[in-house]
């Protein structure tokens, strides 16, 4: 059986109320009351309260954490309540921190709350989770996950992880003194641009919920101790065909940071790890702002406006006067371009569209591109505002 991450911390008696409230606990031999009394002098933080963050916050505060710190420094969009449901409504525009905290006290006013509304880095990160004794990655990109990887290897503290991607999740582990850390999987991130975001891809709502209560669940056997742990074993599940499959995972002797001789003692630039950081010798992408080309437009100037975006996102919102070319189909459909014509590229927020520049541009076109910055989003907000903004 495993031990419980807080097997040598002093313990405090439940109070009359808290047997009450956490009874279903009790009855459990499982957990019982010394499983519950670890609950309660448990410190979890959680790195992110967007769609895995949510229900990760929710149950934990509900199951009796003692003490929950929560890492965010975004706001809450009318885009997030479709499946982040640690926020409503009246919340849309308020630090996500701010309306976790006050969601979860209204859940739990004995969990301790603390709250800390800024980007997680490399210059705090240290001094952030070692106050901690396990932590729930909720994140939705690679640099972040590196660094929550580094930080938790680091201090030899159990990282919890999940990831989301349309209808496809992904669980597990990351424990170095136990097994594999997130490195022993991913040695390194995906070129920048392969994988799209949740904002670009697309999330079905009820995925994180599932996902981050799978999260819930193994944060909570390593506080209690016992059970069978993620750790050495990464859980998929596809939502979509309602299936689960587990792969096996092993520590890798030569991974950087957890293995026999590791090459890592700091946390590290992640941005530039993950290939964010602007090259010195890649020629810049040239963009053009939503009113500007409303301006040229109007101005009858002969443009060519290419939509990258597939069909069925295409059906959400039309843009006037587009070519649709998605992006896969770039490079071959060449010939269909005036190089003598300046050419504008879209898509939902201006990322894709820039990947479409770079592969014409990679294919040997020599006209002028443009990049229509923050995308569609971008001209439903300056310019049409009959459209909507998804």
């Amino acid at each position: 059986m495993a031990e419980s991450v807080i097997k040598e911390r002093t313990l405090t008696d439940l109070t009359n109320e808290e047997i009450g409230r956490y009874s279903r606990h009790l009855l459990l031999a499982e957990v019982g009351i010394e499983g519950q009394k670890r609950l309660k002098a448990s410190r979890v933080l959680i790195v992110g309260t967007g769609g895995l963050g949510a229900p990760l916050a929710l149950y934990l505060a509900a199951a009796g954490v003692g003490k929950l710190g929560i890492v965010d420094f975004d706001f809450v969009e009318e885009s997030n309540l479709q499946r982040q449901v640690i926020h409503g409504t009246r919340d849309v525009g308020r630090p996500k921190v701010a309306s976790a905290k006050d969601r979860i006290k209204s859940i739990n006013p004995y969990c301790d709350v603390v709250i800390y509304n800024t980007m997680l880095s490399s210059e705090n990160a240290l001094d952030i989770l070692k106050d901690y004794d396990v932590v729930a990655d909720g994140t939705d990109n690679y640099q972040t996950r590196y660094l929550v990887n580094d930080a938790c290897v680091l201090l030899g503290i159990p990282n919890v992880y999940g990831s989301i991607f349309q209808f496809e999740g992904q669980a597990s582990v990351f424990y170095a003194k136990e097994g594999p850390c997130y490195r022993c999987l991913y040695p390194e991130p995906p070129p920048p641009g392969l994988v799209p975001s949740c904002a670009e891809g697309g999330v079905v709502g009820v995925l994180p919920g599932i996902v981050g209560t799978i999260q819930a669940n193994e944060v909570i056997k390593l506080i209690v101790g016992g059970g069978d742990s993620l750790t050495g074993r990464l859980l998929l599940f596809d939502s979509w065909k309602m299936k689960f499959r587990e792969l096996k995972l092993d520590k890798d002797p030569q991974c950087p940071i957890c293995g026999k001789e590791p090459t890592i003692h700091e946390l590290i630039d992640y941005e530039q790890f993950c290939g964010l950081k602007k090259s010195t010798t890649e020629e810049p992408v040239e963009t053009i702002t939503a009113t500007e080309l409303k301006q040229r437009l109007d101005e009858n100037e002969p443009i060519q406006i290419i939509d990258t975006r597939e069909p069925h996102e295409r059906a959400i919102v039309k843009f006037p006067e587009a070519k649709a070319i998605p992006l896969g189909q770039m490079a071959r459909r060449i010939d269909e371009f005036d190089p003598a014509i300046d050419a504008v590229f879209i898509c939902k927020i201006g990322q894709r569209s820039i990947f479409a520049i770079r592969a014409l541009r990679e294919a040997g076109y020599t006209g002028r591109l443009l990049n229509l910055k923050d995308g569609i989003n971008a001209w439903a907000r300056e310019v049409d505002t009959s459209l909507p903004v998804y």
